[in-house]
């Protein structure tokens, strides 16, 4: 008998005694064996593989991705959370050997063993995992056994604080507020039950009980999950190219499984004011009434709890404005409006005794019951005494639907979903679908969902803006915009930041984000300058949200003037960054690729770059390493694969080396890739607002790129299905560099939209070229050729302007080059 078999069986029986549901290793005298093969057979495209334990169905998602799912005797079937509803199933050939079955697609292969049996799954033929035991299942435990190689690392669990590398720890599965979480956190609000490799393969246990994912702790080269109960199912995906690890195309087939973030609003992209929390509608008019006066962009507000009561306890479920302090709510949502200034409002799945909602939701049977089935399963909570709305039932679903049908007749564009943890979920609490620990990790999914098809139903035209902090597998596809819960306001949780996003943008939930300054806990001082360290990394993560208890307010508004002279700048390059990382999220809803992506990406066969987690790529052209420790005026960093621009001063450097930056309060590490087109706006109005009348187009030149491209994508900033209608217009950039010869085409597609200009002045902006060396450029239109007249900037670059009617036009700029800068 193997250690591994021991231990394993010693841990899982507890005793001696073998379940009828078992698919996993089964003692004879000389030989393991997992399970007795008895036959196959195709069911459509799937491949059922029957054992004398059960059936174990393979069915393939994509030429990149199969399902397989274990049934097991006479066991309770379970729908699929993590897969996308709209994804179809693939045909794979099969070949029946003597003691194999190949069951392949073009990038992935499955082999199974008939005797013993096992289950292995190969990638370009690349051994990609196998099973170590196999599938298991006892009453009240059931999961999968894979293992490890030995130099494997893991991208996995979601919402935790451990590194990036996660190969070695047990991660709970039952996600859970984290109050004050600073530098260390193996349990958070949205944990995922999925992993990446360094092997090129993703992992997916599609099992929303509550439950646990080894990897590598118990034994070091076995990786198991496990749950109480559930679907006993896994999904792999295959991320290969020329036989080697490719992220960016593992990251696409993961997410073209579980689904890809619609896009957001435009306004979603700009700043929030958002705090804990506005007690009144005046309060809240003079917070934006401010912010124009210090000519700090705003694009929305978010009212916390206050909005339905004047007090933090006793008030939850109501739903309802307080009118006594937002005695005309709806008018001044309609005054934000015309100012370009959207309203986001918090709504929380319990319902309170002493609301005004809760006779209403025992009537109409929306709440979960205790055990009987028949009542409500009514606990205490900090809020009070509560009830939770069912999100799996349809009562549950239309009464709660009904609260958001009045909320968004008052003119919300935006719902915050809080405390979707479950917060508070006893374990004798019954929903339709199951018992709370049955259904725990799907409840922040599911309440999703039936948000999302219920305003796709009712406002099929609008985007819808859902800000939630815990979700399952594939919540972005239901427009999930997640943040890192309540984090400390103190320097501890301001580092952990890059790796949280990183880790859940990796596994499709790329508009992970963080209270920026802190929320609470901590040190009720004000510290100045974590809060502008905060504030800075914000420009460069998916929402700009600052947050926090109102004992030190969250708004730059009210800090001191050399606080609001600095972050004005930071934010108005929020602002003018808005084409760059519209086109980012683009990239996001078509292809799943995160807006910030690990510097993996750049050097995806440097293994060492695996673990890096305190920088970072802004979509394909920034560098970022934000400022983390206090009192610093140098950081060390590594540049990345490429030659990088200095984004403040513009110095050129190769990559691949270590630099010592100098920075001052007013900056942090940011470069930019030689090669890339920045799309700015010229203007920081509200983003609701936003036309593209003016664009301002950097390139950043050096000879030693020849070839470069680049995007822009436009659309109305609202309409829900602009993409799929080819409501838009995605603008090409390409670049040739020959023997001072730099050609520069743009080059429209897409139907266009009805805001879109007919005629816009485009200003040109090539950085490292020097003005005394251009000869000539020439702008061709329409077969039209015009010459244009470049001035100088500074820091050795050029620029110019000419009207562009949104057609194919060629830059040619002759020129002789300085060597690179170093």
């Amino acid at each position: 008998m193997s250690k591994s078999v021991f231990s394993t069986i010693r841990a899982l029986w507890g005793a001696a005694k073998c379940f009828s549901g078992l698919l996993f290793l089964v003692f004879c005298s000389t030989t393991v064996l997992a399970a007795q093969y008895i036959g196959h057979n195709l069911d459509g495209h799937t491949l059922i593989v029957q054992t004398d334990k059960g059936a174990v169905h393979f069915t393939p998602l994509s030429d990149a991705a199969v399902d397989v799912e274990f049934r097991a005797l006479h066991a309770k079937r379970f729908d699929s959370y993590a897969i996308d509803p709209n994804v179809g199933t693939s045909a794979y050939s099969l070949e029946d050997s003597d003691n194999t079955l190949l069951f392949q697609g073009q990038s992935l292969q499955v082999r199974v063993t008939k005797a013993p049996f096992n289950v292995a799954f190969y990638g370009n033929q690349n051994l990609l995992l196998s099973h170590e035991s196999g599938f298991f299942q006892y009453e009240g435990l059931r999961g999968i056994r894979f293992g490890l190689g030995e130099d494997e690392k893991l991208i996995a669990g979601g919402q935790r604080v451990l590194g990036m590398d996660r190969r070695g720890y047990r991660l709970p599965l039952y996600n859970k507020t984290h109050w004050g979480y600073t530098t260390e956190s193996n349990q958070m609000y949205f944990g995922l039950p999925a992993l990446l490799s360094s092997k090129g393969y993703g992992l997916i246990f599609d099992n929303a009980a509550k439950g646990a994912m080894d990897l590598g702790a118990s034994e070091s080269d076995v990786l198991q999950f496990e749950a109480i109960a559930g679907r006993n199912a896994y999904i792999v995906v295959a991320g290969l190219s020329d036989n080697k690890v490719d992220y960016s195309k593992l990251i696409q087939n993961f997410t073209a499984i579980t689904g890809r973030q619609p896009m957001p609003p435009a306004w979603a992209f700009g700043n929030f004011a958002s705090r804990f929390g506005y007690r009144s509608e005046q309060q809240v008019r003079d917070v934006v009434k401010k912010y124009q006066t210090l000519d700090i962009p705003l694009d929305s507000v978010v009212l916390d709890l206050y909005w339905f009561g004047p007090e933090m306890q006793g008030y939850m479920g109501n739903l309802d404005w307080d009118r006594a302090n937002w005695p005309t709510a709806e008018t001044m949502i309609q005054d934000f409006k015309e100012k370009g200034i959207q309203t986001v409002v918090i709504t929380e799945p319990f319902i309170l005794k002493s609301s005004s909602n809760w006779q209403s939701a025992v009537d109409y049977k929306a709440l979960a019951t205790d055990m009987s089935g028949k009542h409500p399963r009514v606990f205490d909570m900090f809020f009070g005494t509560a009830g939770l709305v069912d999100v799996f039932s349809e009562q549950g679903q239309n009464w709660f639907w009904q609260k958001y049908q009045n909320i968004f007749s008052d003119g919300v564009a935006g719902i915050w979903g809080d405390l979707g943890e479950p917060e508070v979920h006893p374990e004798n609490t019954l929903h339709a679908t199951g018992t709370a620990n049955e259904v725990h990790n799907a409840y922040g999914h599911q309440w999703a969902k039936t948000l999302w098809d219920n305003h796709l139903k009712d406002y099929p035209e609008e985007r819808l803006f859902l800000l939630m902090r815990s979700g399952f597998v594939g919540s972005q596809r239901y427009g999930m915009i997640p943040w890192t819960g309540d984090v400390s306001r103190s320097w501890g949780g301001l580092k952990p930041q890059v790796e949280l996003t990183l880790q859940m943008g990796m596994l499709g939930l790329a508009y992970t984000h963080s209270d920026l300054g802190g929320f609470g806990g901590g040190d009720d001082s004000f510290d100045k300058e974590m809060y502008i360290r905060w504030l800075q990394y914000g420009v460069f993560q998916p929402i700009y949200r600052p947050h926090a208890f109102d004992s030190i307010p969250s708004e730059p508004i009210f800090h001191d003037k050399q606080t609001q002279d600095i972050l004005r700048q930071w934010i108005k390059l929020r602002y003018q960054l808005f084409p760059y990382n519209y086109t980012l999220a683009y990239k996001n809803s078509t292809s799943g690729l995160p807006l910030m992506r690990p510097v993996l990406f750049a050097e995806p066969d440097n293994p060492d770059l695996f673990d890096e987690k305190n920088s970072y790529l802004w979509g394909d052209a920034f560098f970022v390493h934000p400022v983390t420790d206090p009192d610093v005026n140098r950081v060390n960093t590594r540049l990345p694969l490429g030659i990088w621009f200095d984004y403040w001063s513009k110095r050129v450097f190769k990559g691949q080396q270590a630099l010592d930056v100098k920075v001052s309060l007013e900056t942090l590490p940011l470069f930019v890739k030689a090669g890339s087109f920045i799309p700015y706006s010229q203007i920081t109005e509200p983003l609701s607002l936003h036309r593209g009348d003016a664009l301002d187009i950097h390139y950043f030149h050096h000879p030693e790129v020849a070839k470069a491209k680049g995007q822009l994508y436009e659309d109305d900033g609202k309409t829900r299905n602009s993409l799929a209608n080819g409501q838009y217009q995605l603008t090409q950039f390409e670049s040739e560099y020959d023997a001072g010869k730099l050609s520069i085409s743009l080059i429209p597609e897409g139907n266009g939209f009805a805001t879109l200009p007919e005629t816009r002045t485009i200003s040109f902006t090539i950085h490292n070229l020097d003005i005394a060396q251009v000869s000539n450029i020439k702008l061709v239109q329409e077969q039209k050729e015009t010459q244009i007249n470049a001035e100088a900037m500074g820091n050795n670059a050029i620029t110019f302007s000419f009207s562009w009617q949104n057609q194919t036009s060629k830059l040619e700029i002759i020129s002789s080059h300085k060597e690179l800068q170093q």
